[in-house]
């Protein structure tokens, strides 16, 4: 079942470059995407997420493996209050979601982004597409989320740091169009070194 989940905040963006977790597994693209408890999408998403569960347990077993895999947190959202202090999560709900294709990444245009655009990026503000699915297999029972796509919206204080300096962090060189009329400091004025 796909699902577009609109304005959510984005949290460990890796959707240029596919990335093993910890070093093991199949290298993925991936996104966690961070919403609040409120957001108005959590229904659909829950409706969704049942409707893949019938479809893969049946009529007659689904709710009993829905209550199991939420008491074993093995569904596709979690409760993001249990990540202490992760910049972010406290007081959200958040969506993990990975594929081993790389998933569309535009802008708020639609153009098509890439990794030199600098966007998405942890904090930013985007809406992604996900397909849910129900996992019965040799590795366990699940409610994933697979990543098919990422548009960035707009941006937002960034998580864990990161960044790059702007323009305006910088002065202007002495002797260019720009530093022109500006006063250069006398060397050693006020010096702490």
């Amino acid at each position: 079942m796909k699902i577009q989940i609109k304005d959510v905040r984005l949290s460990f963006v890796n959707v240029f470059e596919a990335k093993q977790v910890q070093g093991q597994g199949d290298a993925k693209f991936s996104c966690a995407m961070l919403f609040a408890k409120s957001h108005p999408q959590k229904a659909e998403i829950e409706r969704g997420i049942v409707e893949v569960a019938k479809a893969k347990w049946g009529e007659a077993k689904y709710q009993e493996v829905l209550k199991a895999l939420k008491a074993a947190d093995k569904l596709c959202v979690h409760d993001g209050d249990a990540k202490g202090d992760t910049p972010g999560y406290a007081g959200n709900l958040f969506i993990n979601a990975s594929n081993k294709i790389r998933p569309l990444t535009i802008g708020p245009d639609r153009g098509v982004l890439t990794a030199a655009d600098g966007k998405p990026y942890a904090g930013c503000y985007g809406n992604v597409i996900v397909e849910l699915w129900a996992q019965d297999n040799q590795f366990g029972k699940r409610v994933n989320a697979s990543l098919l796509g990422v548009q960035f919206i707009r941006d937002g204080e960034r998580l864990a740091g990161g960044g790059v300096a702007a323009a305006d962090d910088f002065e202007a060189i002495p002797g260019t169009e720009e530093a022109k009329g500006e006063t250069v400091p006398a060397e050693g004025a006020g010096s702490l070194f």
